[in-house]
């Protein structure tokens, strides 16, 4: 199996907890070989935890190195750049969220990866959330009938003050967060078409000029409705997921889900009746009959000792490594990630209050 060689651009929270700390353990299929960061302190860490090379800047970590892959976690706002420069100087990306801000940055990025015929690869590793795959099984499984809404809540209470605050770093809940729970909802909702958008923003406990509360409604013909939230200032958190079926329903976070549903075959034969109800003494009634009802749950268990982060970050990589080594498509693709964008950039458009520009 071919070990690829791999430079890091970054060595912060991504780069080097996240990337850094699941790469060593992938060592069958990855070799970090440099990294680059404007630290020294940090090149000086990683030369130690790694055995690499350490550069001052990507620029010189590219030019000196014969590297399979660069894993792009610079600061947000220099995510598309530095991925179009990579992608110029024909070099294999993985990007870290947000790939971009607006579908524009992401048509570039394809049309260069296209033009020099290498792999743009977007790190959207809680696709491979065990929670959300066990989600997508439950659905497509048929047992919960016709999904008619999802739930995505990403809520907690917090006051942030750092540079993931300020838009002119791509910051705000949307691009900090949002990518995760957006691209989860646009698999379930469909991705063959853009979905009719209601976005309410606001800044209620952040520091800066971006927004720590989003509401997304996400709507299409045909499609389940998605209310997704992501707040900074819920003291009392709803669960993270929720399904409502025409069947039965979802409920769980990351760790566990529960779901209950009835066998339409098994309930008892109705019909509309237009006259008034009456029960069996000949009293005014409501509609009840008695459904026999089937529960399940799931609990995630970790494996090979990794943890449910890391397991997601260790699924991308194999996928990603399958790519680069036998030209395997990728499972998320950058064209998935630019309707992602579209439905940011309509939620910033919708709330000039915060981004005058849209």
């Amino acid at each position: 199996m071919s070990i690829l060689k791999v430079g890091i651009i970054g060595q912060g929270r991504s780069g080097r907890n996240i990337h850094g700390n699941l790469l060593v353990r992938l060592g069958d299929k990855y070799k970090i070989t440099a990294i680059a960061d404007g630290l020294e302190e940090r090149r000086t860490r990683a030369e130690s935890e790694y055995g690499c090379k350490a550069y001052a800047t990507y620029e010189e970590m590219v030019a000196n190195e014969q590297l399979d892959l660069v894993v792009n976690a610079s600061p947000s706002d220099l995510h598309f750049p530095i991925s179009l420069d990579l992608l110029n100087k024909g070099v294999n990306v993985l990007c870290e969220k947000p790939l971009a801000k607006s579908p524009d940055e992401v048509d570039q990025l394809i049309a260069a990866a296209e033009k020099n015929g290498k792999v743009l690869a977007v790190f959207q590793q809680s696709r491979y959330m065990p929670a959300f795959v066990k989600i997508r099984e439950i659905i497509e499984s048929g047992v919960l009938g016709r999904v008619v809404q999802v739930d995505f809540t990403n809520n907690g209470f917090a006051r942030r003050w750092d540079w993931q605050t300020l838009q002119s770093n791509n910051g705000g809940n949307l691009l900090n967060t949002g990518p995760h729970p957006v691209d989860q909802a646009l698999q379930l909702f469909g991705t063959d078409i853009m979905p009719q958008i209601t976005c309410i923003m606001d800044r209620a406990n952040t520091f800066g000029d971006a927004e720590d509360y989003v509401k997304i409604i996400m709507r299409g013909q045909g499609r389940p409705t998605i209310d997704l939230e992501i707040s900074s200032c819920s003291a009392y958190s709803r669960p993270q997921f929720t399904v409502q079926g025409t069947n039965g329903g979802l409920t769980g976070n990351t760790s566990k889900l529960q779901w209950k549903y009835f066998k339409p075959e098994e309930a008892p034969v109705q019909e509309l009746i237009r006259t008034p109800l009456f029960n069996a003494n000949g009293e005014p009634a409501y509609c009840s009959e008695k459904l026999t009802w089937y529960e399940d749950s799931w609990q995630f268990e970790a494996t090979e000792g990794l943890t449910m982060f890391d397991q997601n970050t260790a699924s991308v990589y194999n996928m990603l490594h399958k790519t680069l080594t036998t030209g395997a498509p990728l499972e998320i693709t950058p064209q998935q990630v630019r309707q992602q964008m579209a439905v940011m950039e309509e939620c910033r458009r919708q709330n000039p209050h915060i981004y005058a520009n849209g």
